[in-house]
C-alpha cells in the first residue's frame, strides 16, 4: 500500500509536515481514550497517509460545495521512543492528532488573506466557512488544548525547519521499487528547542532583518507549547525522491554559524548549496 500511495500523488503538490508528538499525559483526559483507540487501530503508518489523502480527495469532489473536513473522525499518527536499552519495541508511545478541522480552518483563512483571496472566495463559499467556524469554536469549547500539533508546507520544506534537525538525528527512509518514497526525521523537543534557540540568538545579532528570524522565532515560540518530553518529526514527504540524500540541515547551520563570525563567504556559500537544491523544487509550483 505505501508504494501505492506515494505514487498516486502524481500531480498533486509535494507536501511536507513538520509534527510534535507527545505523551498521553500532555493530552486533556477527553481526549486520550480517541488517542490512545486511534493508536491502536491496525494497520501501517502509510495506511493513515494513504487514508488522510483519500479523505481530502474525497471532500474536493463533495456535493454540495463544502471541501472542509466534518470532525467525525480524526486520525492519529504514533511513534514510539526506543526504551533506555535501545529496543524499540519497548518504548514508550507518542501521539500527533491530525487535528484535520482546526488545520483545514487556519489553512482557509491563510488562502483568504493571500493574493488569492478573490478566488478563494469563489471556490469557498461564505455559508461554507462560517459553518466550518462553528465546528471549529466546538472544539475549542470541548478542549482544554489549542495546541496544533502539525505545521504543512507544499512544494518544499522551510529553511528554518532545517536548523531543527542534525545529520546524526534517527531517521528513516522509505523506499520502494528503486525510489526513495519519503524520509522522517525525529528528535527529541528539548534538543530542536535547543538548536533553534541558538539559531534565533544568532541571527538576531549577526542578520537581524532576516526572514528566517522570524520564522525561526514563530517556530521556537510553536516548540515551546508542548510536553518537554514529546518528539518532533519532520517528513519530506514525495519531494524526498527530488532531494535525498539531504544536506540541508547541514547548509543551515554552516550558514548561520558563518553568519555569526562574520563569514559572509561561508554563508553565501551555504546559501548557493541550498538555493540549487531547493529553487527548481519551489518552482515546480508555477509550472503547467
Amino acid at each position: 500500500m505505501s508504494e501505492d500511495f506515494y505514487r498516486g500523488q502524481a500531480g498533486l503538490p509535494f507536501s511536507s509536515a513538520l509534527r510534535i508528538y507527545e505523551p498521553l499525559e500532555a493530552f486533556p483526559e477527553r481526549q486520550r481514550e480517541q488517542l490512545e483507540a486511534g493508536g491502536t487501530r491496525p494497520g501501517s503508518r502509510a495506511a493513515v497517509e494513504h487514508a488522510e489523502l483519500l479523505a481530502s480527495l474525497g471532500r474536493v469532489t463533495r456535493p454540495g460545495g463544502d471541501p472542509f473536513p466534518t470532525g467525525r473522525t480524526d486520525l492519529v499518527r504514533v511513534t514510539r521512543v526506543p526504551s533506555e536499552d535501545g529496543n524499540p519495541d519497548a518504548g514508550r508511545l507518542l501521539y500527533c492528532p491530525s487535528q484535520l478541522v482546526i488545520r483545514a480552518g487556519l489553512a482557509a483563512n491563510a488562502l483568504m488573506e493571500g493574493i488569492h483571496g478573490s478566488l478563494a472566495e469563489l471556490l469557498i463559499p461564505v455559508d461554507q466557512r462560517q459553518k466550518h467556524q462553528m465546528r471549529i469554536d466546538r472544539i475549542n469549547a470541548g478542549h482544554d488544548s489549542k495546541r496544533v500539533h502539525t505545521r504543512a508546507s507544499t512544494w518544499g520544506i522551510p529553511f528554518s525547519w532545517f536548523s531543527l534537525f542534525q545529520e546524526s538525528d534517527r531517521k528513516d527512509v522509505v523506499e520502494g521499487n528503486g525510489r526513495i518514497l519519503t524520509v522522517r526525521v525525529w528528535v527529541p523537543l528539548t534538543e530542536a528547542l535547543e538548536r533553534a534557540r541558538f539559531a534565533v540568538a544568532n541571527l538576531a545579532l549577526a542578520a537581524p532583518d532576516l526572514d528566517m528570524l522570524d520564522d525561526l522565532t514563530q517556530l521556537t515560540e510553536w516548540l515551546e507549547q508542548f510536553h518537554v518530553e514529546s518528539m518532533v518529526e519532520l517528513d519530506y514527504g514525495a519531494v524526498a525522491d527530488k532531494v535525498y540524500p539531504d544536506e540541508s540541515p547541514l547548509d543551515v547551520r554552516l550558514g548561520i554559524e558563518c553568519l555569526a563570525e562574520g563569514d559572509m563567504t561561508g554563508a553565501a556559500a551555504a546559501y548557493r548549496r541550498l538555493a540549487s537544491r531547493w529553487i527548481p523544487i519551489r518552482q515546480l509550483a508555477r509550472a503547467s
